[in-house]
C-alpha cells in the first residue's frame, strides 16, 4: 500500500518499517491525496470509526465530521497546515453508527520535491475514555466519596460565591451546621456498614427537603452544612429548618435494622452572624453546640433574638398543625367569619366572603397576617385552604336551610391549591355534598398567583368555569400582571384593593388606579368589587366611578356564622328585594 504512495522509499528497510508502523499502530491513521480524498487508513481507523477502507477510500474526510465542532476550529486547522505544516487539536467526530465522540488530531503534511502538496497524513484516538477519568476525577476531589454531597473545600468555595453574590445585591443568607444525634452509639453498635448507610439516607433526605439552588456538604463523620442563598427573609429559615427537622428525625430503614436518629442544627446568618465563611462556619457550629445542650433534636440561631422569633413561629406552625389534625374531631380553633358585599345599584347584599380566623387555645386570637405567611411557608396552606373551602360549603347550605337564599359565598384559593390537579374534583366534590349550585361559589385568587403560571392557571380555571363557578382576581393592582394573560383568563370579577381605596377621595394616584381598573374591568365585561370601604365619601366616590360591588367596615365588619344570619335577615327587612333590579354575576 505505502509503496504506491512513496514510490521513492521503494522497497527498503525505511518503507518496511514505515508500513508495519502504519498497520500495527494503535492511533487511528487516515492518508488523503492533494485533494483531500482518503487514499489509505489503518486497521485501528475502523475499530475507531467503524468504517472499512472500502468504505472510506477516494472520499472526504468530512464523512466524520460532527455538527459538534465549531467552524472556527477547522478554519484554524487549515490555516496551520498553510503556514506550518501541521496541526494539532481535539475536534467532535462521528462514527459509522451515528456516535458522537471527543478525539485529538494531528495531521502533516506530505509534500514533493517541489515543496507542492503530495499527501496529508492523519493520526487520532478517542478522548472519550480520558475525558470520563478527568471529571471522574475532578468529581471525587469535590464530592464526598459516601454521600456523593459536596466535601467541605467544594463547599468552602460555594459559600464564598454565595456571599460575594449576597454582598454585591445587599442581600441574606443562611449557613446550617447539622449533627446528628445518636449517630456515634448506631456506628459503635452496629457497624460502620449500617452507619454509612444511614448518612446516605440522610445525605438523601436533605436533597428531597431543600432547593436546587441550595448547598448541601458533608464536612466528614455525621456533621452536615447547608448553605440556603437568596433569602427573601431571616424568618424564612424557621420554615426551611423546621422542614428539615421534620424529615431527617422519622425512622430510617437501614438494612435489616429500623434506626432511629434527629438532628441538632444551629443557624448563623449573613449579614448579622458575619460576613466570612471562617466566621459563619464558626458561629453556625457555637449554635449547633447550644441546640445540643437544649436536650438536641432543635435548632438554634447564633442570634438570640432570632431564637426568640423563631421559637414563636414554630409555635405558630406547631399549634397550627395540631389544631388542622383536629378539626375533624370537632376543634373550633379555626373558624370562618364572614363580611358581606354589597352591590350598589340595587342596595342588597349579593354575596359574603369566607374569612379563616384562628384563636389558639394559650395565645387567643391570632391575625391572620401572622398565621397564613406560615401556612404558606411550611405547605399548611393546603389544609387550611381545602378546610376553608369545605366549612364555607357547609355554612352556606346552614345559611340556605335558614332561610338565606339567592347570596354567594366568596373563598380565597391558594396557589398550592391552584397548581393541584385535584381541584375540580375537590370542588365538585363539595358542591355536591351541600347539595349547592355552582353560581352560588366564587373563587378567589390574588393577581401574583394567577401570574406564577399563567398556562396552568388559565387551564385549571377554564374547567371551573366550565362547571359554572364565578371566579374572581382579589387584590387587584399591587402585582405585575400581565393584561396580555389577564384578558385570558376566564374571570368573571376584579376586586380592588384596599391600599388604593383607603385614600381614594385624597390621593390622586389612588384615584386614577381605580378609575382605570373600573373602565379596564367594564371593558372586559368584568363586575368590580372594591374592599376596604369605610366612609361614605369613599362609597358615594367609587360609586360616581361605577364600582358595581362594595364591601368594607362601613357595611358591616367580618361576622360570625352565628351573628351573620340575623345581620342579612334584618337588612333584608330594611332593603327589599327589587326582581327586576340589575344582579352581579
Amino acid at each position: 500500500m505505502l509503496e504506491e504512495l512513496f514510490p521513492a522509499l521503494e522497497s527498503t528497510p525505511l518503507l518496511r518499517l514505515a508500513t508495519t508502523m502504519f498497520a500495527s499502530s494503535s492511533d487511528a491513521m487516515m492518508i488523503t491525496d492533494r485533494a483531500n480524498r482518503i487514499v489509505a487508513v489503518n486497521a485501528a481507523f475502523t475499530r475507531l470509526t467503524g468504517y472499512s477502507p472500502d468504505d472510506v477510500r477516494g472520499r472526504d474526510p468530512r464523512l466524520l465530521k460532527s455538527l459538534a465542532t465549531p467552524a472556527e476550529t477547522f478554519t484554524a486547522m487549515w490555516q496551520g497546515l498553510q503556514t506550518d505544516g501541521s496541526w494539532t487539536g481535539e475536534i467532535w467526530d462521528k462514527a459509522k453508527d451515528g456516535t458522537i465522540y471527543p478525539k485529538l488530531l494531528n495531521i502533516a503534511v506530505v509534500r514533493d520535491a517541489n515543496g507542492e502538496v503530495e499527501h496529508y497524513l492523519a493520526s487520532f484516538n478517542d478522548l472519550t475514555q480520558r475525558r470520563e477519568d478527568a471529571e471522574r476525577l475532578a468529581y471525587l476531589t469535590q464530592h464526598d466519596p459516601l454521600t456523593r454531597l459536596l466535601n467541605r473545600a467544594a463547599m468552602e468555595i460555594q459559600l464564598q460565591q454565595a456571599l460575594t453574590r449576597a454582598q454585591r445585591d445587599h442581600g441574606q443568607l443562611a449557613v446550617l451546621l447539622i449533627d446528628l444525634d445518636r449517630f456515634k452509639t448506631i456506628n459503635d453498635t452496629l457497624g460502620h456498614q449500617i452507619g454509612d448507610g444511614l448518612l446516605i439516607a440522610v445525605a438523601q433526605r436533605l436533597r428531597d427537603c431543600l432547593r436546587a439552588s441550595d448547598v448541601i456538604s458533608r464536612l466528614g463523620g455525621d456533621e452536615f452544612v447547608v448553605i440556603l442563598p437568596d433569602l427573601e427573609n431571616a424568618m424564612s429559615v424557621t420554615g426551611i429548618a423546621s422542614k428539615l427537622k421534620r424529615g431527617l428525625e422519622d425512622r430510617y430503614p437501614v438494612g435489616a435494622h429500623t434506626l432511629y436518629t434527629t438532628p441538632s442544627m444551629g443557624i448563623a446568618m449573613y449579614p448579622i452572624d458575619g460576613d466570612t465563611t471562617e466566621t459563619l462556619l464558626r458561629n453556625a457550629d457555637m449554635a449547633m453546640y447550644h441546640a445540643k445542650s437544649q436536650g438536641r433534636n432543635n435548632f438554634q440561631f447564633f442570634a438570640e433574638g432570632m431564637n426568640i422569633a423563631a421559637n414563636e413561629r414554630m409555635r405558630l406552625e406547631d399549634g397550627m398543625r395540631r389544631a388542622l389534625e383536629s378539626t375533624h374531631l370537632g376543634s373550633n380553633e379555626f373558624h370562618l367569619n364572614f363580611q358581606p358585599q354589597l352591590h350598589l345599584g340595587t342596595g342588597r347584599i349579593v354575596g359574603i366572603e369566607a374569612l379563616a380566623r384562628w384563636t389558639h387555645p394559650e395565645l387567643g386570637p391570632i391575625s391572620p397576617v401572622k398565621f397564613i405567611p406560615v401556612a404558606e411557608e411550611t405547605g399548611l396552606i393546603q389544609p387550611l385552604g381545602d378546610w376553608v373551602f369545605w366549612e364555607s360549603c357547609r355554612q352556606l347550605r346552614s345559611f340556605k336551610d335558614q332561610g338565606i337564599t339567592d347570596i354567594r359565598i366568596a373563598v380565597n384559593l391558594s396557589a398550592q391549591q391552584l397548581r393541584h390537579e385535584s381541584l375540580p374534583s375537590v370542588v365538585h366534590g363539595a358542591m355536591a355534598c351541600y347539595d349547592l349550585a355552582p353560581s352560588e361559589i366564587e373563587l378567589e385568587i390574588t393577581e401574583s398567583v394567577a401570574m406564577q403560571n399563567p398556562a396552568a392557571t388559565i387551564a385549571i380555571l377554564e374547567q371551573l368555569s366550565d362547571m359554572g363557578i364565578v371566579l374572581a382576581i382579589d387584590d387587584f393592582g399591587t402585582g405585575y400582571s400581565s393584561l396580555a394573560y389577564l384578558k385570558h383568563l376566564p374571570i368573571h370579577r376584579l376586586k380592588l384593593d384596599r391600599a388604593f381605596v383607603k385614600d381614594i377621595e385624597t390621593d390622586r394616584d389612588d384615584a386614577a388606579i381605580c378609575s382605570a381598573t373600573i373602565v379596564l374591568g367594564h371593558n372586559l365585561g368584568l363586575d368590580l368589587v372594591a374592599e376596604g370601604v369605610e366612609t361614605e365619601g369613599q362609597r358615594d366616590y367609587l360609586q360616581r366611578l361605577g364600582c358595581d360591588v362594595l364591601q368594607g367596615f362601613l357595611y358591616s365588619r367580618p361576622l360570625s356564622a352565628d351573628a351573620l344570619v340575623p345581620f342579612l335577615k334584618n337588612w333584608l327587612a330594611d332593603h327589599p328585594v327589587d326582581a327586576s333590579g340589575p344582579r352581579t354575576r
